[in-house]
């Protein structure tokens, strides 16, 4: 039996270092793609497209689809106005990823939300954002950790069932829910939404506040692969 292809959203950068070379990078970090391998899928880069109508013959190609963490999501998306500690915009990546949510809730492909994927999610679907709250991160370029409770009787609870601890970093989260999401995990300290799921949808539709591809366990990667083994 074939493994089945994972597609995971990119960053897209103005500049980035490697050898002699400094360009414009599209780029993820290793941990998405050996969290795919481990979980038994087949990973695949998906840099954004200028042309979010491309994101439908994307999605088509792939078994299933993470949207993964970086950057703010641009408050406009939400109708918000942009706060003070809100981060600069990624504009085209904003359209791709809700281009590829989109096409992959209409094509019944299971999804996978990861932080910035989690928020994008709640958006597509009509929800808002906090735009800042403390917390929920390390020093720069340091997750730190905390304990979320998953909700029993949801998605998330098959795969979770007990309180964990998980690698974090953010400084916005769920505001508003998006039409049709429930809550499927909750910060143990402050009641932060840590994860949403979509269960009237056709297919595995998960959004996890938390970065899995910065830790060791596999759980919610495993279970969007074998989803998109079905």
């Amino acid at each position: 039996m074939s493994k089945p292809l994972i597609g995971v959203s990119t960053y897209l950068e103005t500049s980035a270092s490697w050898g002699v070379w400094s360009l414009p990078a599209a780029l993820l970090p290793s941990g998405y793609h050996l969290l795919v391998q481990r979980a038994g899928g087949l990973a695949a880069m998906l840099p954004p497209d200028e042309d979010p109508a491309a994101a439908a013959g994307v999605v088509s190609r792939l078994d299933g689809l993470v949207i993964s963490g970086g950057p703010d999501v641009e408050p406009a998306r939400y109708g918000a106005e942009v706060e003070p500690r809100t981060g600069p915009p990624a504009r085209v990546r904003d359209a791709w990823e809700l281009a590829l949510i989109d096409a992959a809730l209409a094509a019944g492909t299971p999804l996978l939300g990861i932080c910035r994927g989690h928020q994008l999610l709640n958006v597509s679907l009509g929800g808002t954002l906090v735009q800042h709250l403390d917390g929920h991160a390390g020093p720069p370029g340091v997750f730190d950790h905390h304990e979320v409770r998953p909700v029993p009787g949801t998605l998330l609870a098959g795969i979770l069932p007990e309180p964990l601890s998980v690698p974090t970093f953010h400084h916005q989260s769920v505001a508003h829910l998006g039409k049709g999401l429930t809550p499927s995990a909750h910060a143990t300290d402050d009641g932060t939404v840590e994860a949403v799921e979509l269960p009237d949808a056709e297919a595995f539709v998960l959004g996890v506040q938390w970065h899995p591809e910065a830790g060791d366990d596999v759980r919610v990667m495993r279970a969007l692969v074998e989803a998109a083994s079905d």
